[in-house]
Formats: C-alpha cells, structure tokens, sequence
C-alpha cells in the first residue's frame, strides 16, 4: 500500500484498519512522513488527528524533537496539545528507552501552558514518561498556583508511582498550607500508588 493510502487509511471508521495504517507507517517511514503527520495535529476532523497523533507515537526518537519544537512554537492550542498527547504515545511505546531530553524541555515548558487543554495533556505525558520526569512534575506542584493543574500533576505523580513521587504526594497531603482540594488529590494520589504496590507484589 502506498504511503498516501495509508494515510487515507487513517480516516477510516474501522479501528483495526487505522492501527494496522499506523503500524505500516512506522514500519516503512517513508521520507516525509512525519512531516506528513505534523501537518495533520490541527486537523478538525477529530479521528484522522488522533491517528495521526498515534502514528507519530510509534515513529521511534527521530520524531521527538519536531514534535517537541511544534509543543513549544506553535500559536494552535490544538496542535499543541496534540504534540504533548504525541509524546505521551512515544514514551508508553518505547517504555524500555531513556526518554528524549528535547521531549523533557518542551514539556517542563508546557505543562505551565495557560491553556488548560494543553497544560493537562502535558501532566499526562511526564507521567508517563515515569521517573526521568519527576523532578519537573514536584517542581511544578511546589511553584504552581493553578488548582487543576495542581491536581493533574498529583496524577502525574501516581502514574510514575516510585516512593519518590509517593514521598513528594505525602507532603503535599501532609501541607496545612496547601489547598484543601490539591491536598485531597495527593491523598488519593498516594492510596493509588499503594494499590499498585500490593498488587505488584
């Protein structure tokens, strides 16, 4: 199949069709396609962006830093809540690789986005980049004056789960000072992670 069907192919209806299009664009990365896919993060019609927004999570490091650039440069909030949805797909991908350092930046700048939309999406994807972005994250929490913000990186934290994080949520939960609803959401936060724990065990 050629890469413009498969890019077609994305459109479909069929969910299975769309993930084998996917596949076959990762595996084939023919010269322009992540360019191609860039180019669809602001698409309207919803199904082929967050195709195309998988796609990209599967093209392996060679993807990151355009999509990193575009978190950072784009004036379209879609667009770049859509980059930091992309790197959120990367790093469950290639779970077993050292998350990209260009990724990291954009997302350090990102989660403090005054858009919700994409201030959220990024909390989401230093979660699951896990350890390596913990440091962001609780740095974040500490200096932030944003409450859903706030409440998205304490899921952040639950998501990457090591007693680090548990010990950062802890003294969130443990702070008088904190708000009451952010404090809550720590509490929470932790309760997750011990359940994780017990089952892991």
């Amino acid at each position: 199949m050629t890469t413009d069907a498969l890019f077609d192919q994305l459109k479909h209806p069929n969910p299975h069709l769309r993930q084998r299009a996917m596949i076959e664009l990762a595996e084939t990365q023919a010269p322009g396609t992540i360019e191609k896919l860039l180019a669809n993060l602001g698409e309207a019609d919803v199904t082929y962006r967050r195709a195309s927004v998988k796609a990209l999570g599967m093209m392996g490091r060679e993807a990151v830093p355009p999509v990193a650039q575009l978190l950072t440069d784009s004036d379209d909030v879609t667009i770049r809540s859509s980059c930091a949805k992309a790197l959120a797909q990367y790093a469950v991908n290639y779970s077993d690789e050292t998350f990209p350092q260009a990724g990291l930046d954009a997302l350090k700048v990102a989660v403090i986005d005054e858009n919700p939309v994409v201030h959220i999406a990024s909390a989401m994807a230093l979660g699951e980049v896990g350890p390596a972005a913990l440091d962001i994250v609780a740095g974040t929490l500490e200096t932030t004056e944003n409450l859903s913000l706030a409440v998205s990186l304490t899921n952040a934290l639950a998501a990457i789960g090591t007693p680090e994080a548990a010990a950062k949520l802890k003294a969130v939960a443990e702070d008088e000072t904190a708000d009451s609803y952010v404090r809550q959401s720590a509490k929470s936060a932790v309760s997750r992670i011990d359940l994780v724990g017990q089952y892991s065990r």
